[in-house]
């Protein structure tokens, strides 16, 4: 699976789809949750297992403040790759990306304080599916049915980022089948059917996590803030959403909290964060259209309430 893994206080387990730039790394290196891995893991019969035994962190722009665990993972040891580092100084500028926006960091899971040195948790409570949304129509946080998130794991939305694949100068949208299709040997409803069967078993719930852009798309809104959405993760993780209301979005159909702890309110629901609401319709059915154009070549191999469950375009 193309996704990170963490451990709550209580033995909890959450996975993190996502494709790069998506907050995989930021968002499951949580100082109140142990790490068990920022990419490639695999769920059994007995739980989560890490792959890699490593992290491989996104640096452009990066702060004590915004992401403590990662700039405290960057030590001796940990391998630089495109960032700039002053000769006299030594220290790396994060900030610039003369060469390149994607300049990473890679080194030991145990360079992160709280890790969990087994690479191995349960089955996981939570499945967290992330998209970084350059149209600025999706909620920022929402919760899926069954269905929903079958068509949503087949889809694998995001926008390509500056920085993340060569030739990107700014957001467009892409689709990669189950967040993962360079890696996948099988036909991508094979690994749907196995998610199915896993979420059903364990009754895991599915979650979408929007990072991209609010009040407008991509040079309009803004990107959403991270101590925003860490707050909306933490309240989906923590079971802090259990007794509040949910709304169907009207174009994605996904059910949106009517309030987190931390969060704005009108930040949930993105059409009121646009000065022109018509412009936001005109967005949002032209992603929803783009949803189902792409879901044409899976739609075959899945039941009637999967294929309903995508945007209304």
């Amino acid at each position: 699976m193309h996704c990170s893994a963490n451990i709550g206080p209580a033995g909890d387990t959450a996975l993190f789809f996502g494709l790069s730039g998506t907050g995989k790394t930021t968002l499951s290196a949580d100082p109140e949750r142990r790490l068990i891995g920022d990419d490639e893991h695999g769920w059994s019969d007995e739980g989560v297992f890490n792959f890699e035994g490593g992290c491989y962190a996104k640096t452009i722009n990066l702060s004590r403040q915004g992401e403590p665990q990662i700039w405290n993972a960057i030590r001796f040891g940990c391998v630089l790759e495109n960032v700039v580092v002053d000769p006299d100084t030594r220290q790396p500028d994060y900030a610039d990306d003369r060469f390149t926006e994607n300049t990473r960091a890679a080194y030991p899971v145990d360079f992160i304080d709280n890790c969990e040195l087994s690479g191995r948790g349960g089955h996981p409570a939570n499945v967290v599916f992330l998209t970084c949304d350059a149209f600025g129509v999706m909620p920022p946080v929402s919760r899926l049915t069954p269905e929903q998130a079958l068509y949503l794991f087949l889809s694998g939305y995001t926008a390509k980022l500056a920085g993340t694949e060569a030739g990107v100068s700014e957001p467009a949208a892409t689709f990669s089948t189950c967040f993962a299709a360079p890696f996948l040997p099988l036909h991508p409803t094979r690994y749907a059917e196995m998610l199915a069967d896993r979420l059903r078993q364990h009754r895991s719930d599915v979650w979408l996590i929007n990072t991209g852009w609010t009040g407008g798309p991509y040079g309009q809104g803004s990107r959403i803030k991270l101590g925003y959405t860490r707050a909306m993760v933490r309240a989906v993780l923590g079971g802090e959403l259990a007794a509040v209301s949910f709304t169907p979005d009207p174009i994605f159909g996904v059910l949106v909290p009517q309030a987190v702890p931390g969060v704005p309110a009108e930040l949930l629901q993105p059409r009121k964060t646009w000065k022109n609401p018509a412009a936001y319709d005109t967005q949002a059915r032209q992603l929803a259209g783009l949803y189902r154009d792409n879901f044409k070549p899976y739609a075959a191999g899945v039941s009637e309430l999967v294929r309903q469950a995508g945007p209304r375009a």
